[in-house]
């Protein structure tokens, strides 16, 4: 579904339903970190990347005032080049990922396997998330509560511009005249 999800942005007609796919793809690679027993990865993944980058993607998009026939009639122009420079990234990829670690192509009579092990069970029986809270909260606790507080600045920093940006068709309060 991700993968279908991922050409379904790029082909899509709308751009909206483009942002739409980008989402599902989001969730479905946050429901394969899950598979793989990375819970928070998964969650950081869907609260940054669907609840504030996809959100403000769509935004942009439904701003921006786009005329999909001007879309429609450009995409053949350009599809040979865009078909071989496709299939270069292809092959480039291919023989990136063809090597000794990763055989795509058998080269020996004798296949070997990879194995993949969880070291984690084997060190401690934590998961993921109580391995991150101990490390967060004893350890690097001032380091967690200084970068929070910058976090905090910043954002009442970028709050405080946006509001506060003089321009002339606003009217304002001036509170000491008023007074």
């Amino acid at each position: 579904i991700a993968s279908v999800s991922s050409v379904m942005v790029i082909r899509a007609k709308n751009p909206v339903h483009s942002v739409f796919f980008f989402i599902l793809v989001f969730f479905n690679t946050s429901g394969l970190l899950v598979l793989l027993g990375l819970d928070f990865f998964a969650t950081i993944f869907l609260v940054v990347y669907v609840g504030a980058i996809a959100v403000l993607f769509l935004f942009v998009v439904l701003m921006l005032d786009i005329k999909i026939a001007e879309i429609h009639e450009n995409l053949l122009r350009h599809l040979p080049v865009g078909g071989i420079i496709g299939v270069l990234f292809l092959l480039e990829i291919f023989f990136l990922v063809d090597n000794d670690y990763i055989p795509i192509l058998p080269t020996k009579l004798s296949t070997t396997y990879l194995t993949y092990t969880v070291y984690a069970e084997k060190i401690q029986s934590w998961t993921n998330l109580e391995t991150l809270g101990n490390l967060l909260y004893t350890t690097y606790f001032v380091l967690f509560l200084v970068y929070s507080l910058i976090l905090l600045v910043a954002m009442i920093g970028a709050i405080v511009q946006k509001t506060m940006h003089k321009t002339t068709r606003v009217k304002r309060q001036d509170v000491f005249r008023r007074n």
